[in-house]
C-alpha cells in the first residue's frame, strides 16, 4: 500500500456509493476496477501533479481524471461526503450544527503586489496641451 492509497476500512466505508462497475446488468462495457483510480484521484489532490503525472500504477491518468470529473458532475463524490459526515455525526464525533468560515480574505491595494504607486507611463499624444495649468 502507498502513502495516499485508502485502507481496506477505508475503501469498505465508501464501495457502496461508487457506480457498479457492471452497470447492475445493463449494457455497457464494464469500468475498470474503482478502487486504483480513487487512489489516483487521491494521489492526484494529496500532490497537486498536473493529471499527466499520475502514476502508472493507478491506471491511465486519463481514467482516474475521467472518473474523477464524471463523479464530479453526477453527485458521487457530494454523497460520499454527505454520507461519511452523517456517519461521523451520528457517532458523535462532529458538531454539524457548528460550522466555521475563515473572513480573511481582504482585498490588498495594488501596491501591496508590488505594483507602483503611481503610474509611470508617458502621457497620450497631445495631453500635456488640454491639460495644461495656467
Amino acid at each position: 500500500m502507498k502513502r495516499y492509497d485508502l485502507t481496506d476500512a477505508q475503501w469498505n466505508a465508501i464501495a457502496s456509493f461508487v457506480p457498479d462497475c457492471h452497470h447492475h446488468g445493463k449494457a455497457g462495457h464494464p469500468w475498470k476496477d474503482h478502487r486504483p483510480l480513487v487512489n489516483g484521484i487521491l494521489w492526484h489532490l494529496h500532490t497537486g501533479a498536473p493529471w499527466p503525472d499520475t502514476p502508472e500504477r493507478y491506471g491511465p491518468w486519463q481514467t482516474v481524471y475521467d472518473r474523477f470529473n464524471r463523479w464530479r458532475k453526477d453527485g458521487t463524490w457530494a454523497t460520499i461526503l454527505d454520507a461519511l459526515l452523517i456517519r461521523l455525526d451520528n457517532a458523535g464525533r462532529i458538531d454539524r450544527d457548528l460550522w466555521c468560515v475563515d473572513g480573511t480574505v481582504i482585498r490588498a491595494s495594488r501596491s501591496a503586489a508590488g505594483a507602483e504607486k503611481k503610474s509611470r507611463l508617458p502621457a497620450p499624444v497631445g495631453w500635456a496641451k488640454t491639460h495644461a495649468t495656467g
